[in-house]
């Protein structure tokens, strides 16, 4: 797989671009390589770690996208949860739930992103990285 196809918005309204250019011939594809770094920063942002820490792998299902993702995710430390047991439910909830929600935050995202229909999100949680500086989300 070497690039997608993005829908094409309409070019009227910006700077330089006339009524008639919406109906140019032609595609715009983002490559497989734009679309993993776009998929990595969404996924960090969402887990609250680094995008070192995220793994991304794509496949076809029934000739859509599937995202698949391997991180760490960051989270209260247990010393900081034995000392205020509501630190949980601040940082977001459980990391199941975290985890659970995560996947529609980052299907929106890398969508919005990069036009691309993506048919679901896979998330393997590799690892927990204790964030006791503030909210982890």
């Amino acid at each position: 797989m070497t690039s997608t196809p993005v829908n094409q918005a309409p070019a009227t309204g910006l700077p330089g671009a006339s009524a008639g250019s919406a109906g140019l011939a032609g595609h715009n594809r983002i490559s497989t390589q734009a679309l993993t770094s776009v998929a990595k920063v969404a996924a960090a942002d969402v887990l609250a770690v680094e995008p070192g820490q995220v793994r991304v792998n794509w496949s076809d299902d029934a000739g859509e996208l599937a995202l698949s993702i391997t991180s760490a995710i960051g989270a209260p430390s247990l010393t900081a949860v034995r000392r205020n047991p509501g630190r949980v439910a601040i940082s977001g909830g459980s990391i199941l739930a975290r985890a659970t929600a995560a996947k529609a935050e980052i299907l929106n995202q890398v969508e919005y992103l990069t036009g691309s229909v993506l048919s679901g999100v896979d998330i393997r949680i590799s690892g927990v990285i204790p964030r006791d500086n503030g909210r982890v989300l």
